[in-house]
C-alpha cells in the first residue's frame, strides 16, 4: 500500500493506491483530508461510483463534510485513478471482483479510526455495494443507492432471452463485443458541452464504449442474485430520478434518468431487505448529485436528512 498522496482535485483531498490479493491492478481510495481527519461519532460516507466512471463529485464531499460525515470515495480497479498506461480501458474487471476492493478500502477506513461506515453507491456502484454488504454481514451499518442498477434497462428479449444467451458468449468468448455505452449521457453533463461538470474525459468518456460479454454476464449473474432476495440487516435508502426517457435531448440527459429505468429500481427496492426507504427526486438526472438545482439540493438534503435520523 502506499501513502496519502495529494489527489488530482486539489487541495483538501488525497489518494492512495491499495492493492488486493492475486492482481497487481491498483485500487484507488480517496479522502476528504479535514472530515477523514476529524473526531465525530457519525460513520464514515465511502462512495463508489459507477460504470467507466470515478469521484469527481467534490460538492457531494463537501455536503456531508459540513454535516460531520467523514468523506472517502474509491476508483474501482479498471477504472480512474486505478487506470494504468499499460491497462486495456475496453476490459474492467468481473463484477464479483470488486468484492476485493472494498475490502481493501473498509479495512484502511476503519484503522483511520471509523468504526462504522455507510456505503453511497451509484448505478453500477450501487449494485456492486449491495451485493457486497450481503455476502459481509456486519461490514458497513447501512447503504444510500443513487439510481442503483438493479435490472437490464433494455426490452423482454434483452433481458430473457439474450440474459440467457450471455452465459455461454461469456464463459466462451469474455471479450466479445456485445453493446457499448453510448457519450451521450456525459456530454450533456460536461462544460466542454454546455453542462454543468468539469471531469477528466479519459476516465468518464463523451465517446461510445465497448460492453463485453464476460462482464455483462456477471452483471446479469448480480440481477439474478438480487432478485431472489439479499435479506439486507442495515437500513438502506435508495433515491432515484421521477421518470425514465431515452436520453434523445441535453434535457432528457439533464432531468431524467436516460441510462435505468427508474421502475426496475422500484420493483427490485423490496428485495433488498426489510427496511428500505424510496425517495424520488423529481426532475433529477441518472447520477442525482449532477442534476440541476433544485433537484441536485433535495437529493443531497434526502441523504443527509437520512443519515442524521438513522444514525
Amino acid at each position: 500500500m502506499s501513502s496519502w498522496k495529494p489527489d488530482v482535485l486539489g487541495d483538501g483531498y488525497e489518494a492512495r493506491q491499495l492493492q488486493v490479493p492475486d492482481d497487481d491492478r491498483p485500487v484507488t481510495l480517496v479522502r476528504h483530508t479535514a472530515s477523514a481527519r476529524a473526531e465525530t461519532a457519525r460513520p464514515a460516507v465511502l462512495y463508489v461510483h459507477g460504470f467507466v466512471d470515478y469521484f469527481f463529485q467534490t460538492h457531494v464531499a463537501e455536503h456531508l463534510a459540513a454535516a460531520g460525515y467523514p468523506f472517502y470515495a474509491i476508483d474501482l480497479r479498471g477504472y480512474g485513478r486505478s487506470v494504468r498506461e499499460s491497462d486495456d480501458r475496453t476490459i474492467v474487471p468481473l463484477l464479483h471482483e470488486h468484492a476485493a476492493d472494498l475490502d481493501a478500502a473498509t479495512r484502511v477506513i476503519h484503522e483511520e479510526g471509523h468504526d462504522r461506515i455507510v456505503i453511497l453507491g451509484h448505478s453500477t456502484g450501487g449494485l456492486i455495494a449491495a451485493l457486497w454488504a450481503a455476502a459481509r454481514p456486519g461490514a458497513v451499518v447501512g447503504l444510500v443507492l443513487n439510481s442503483p442498477w438493479f435490472d437490464l434497462n433494455r426490452g423482454w428479449f434483452d433481458r430473457v432471452i439474450t440474459t440467457g444467451l450471455l452465459r455461454g458468449i461469456g464463459a466462451a468468448t469474455p471479450r466479445a463485443r456485445v453493446s457499448a455505452l453510448g457519450g451521450d449521457y456525459a456530454t450533456a453533463m460536461h462544460r466542454d458541452h454546455d453542462g454543468e461538470w468539469d471531469f477528466d474525459l479519459r476516465w468518464k468518456p463523451d465517446a461510445e464504449f465497448p460492453v463485453r460479454a464476460g462482464w455483462l454476464n456477471s452483471v446479469r449473474r448480480g440481477h439474478a442474485r438480487l432478485a431472489r432476495g439479499l435479506s439486507l440487516d442495515i437500513p438502506v435508502l435508495m433515491a432515484t430520478s421521477d421518470a425514465t426517457t431515452a436520453g434523445r435531448t441535453r434535457e432528457e440527459n439533464v432531468m431524467t434518468d436516460a441510462v435505468l429505468n427508474v421502475r426496475h429500481m422500484w420493483k427490485r427496492a423490496p428485495k433488498l431487505g426489510d427496511d428500505v426507504q424510496v425517495e424520488v427526486i423529481p426532475g433529477g438526472a441518472h447520477d442525482l448529485a449532477l442534476s440541476p438545482a433544485p433537484a441536485r439540493e433535495q437529493y443531497l438534503k434526502t441523504v443527509t436528512d437520512w443519515l442524521d435520523a438513522r444514525f
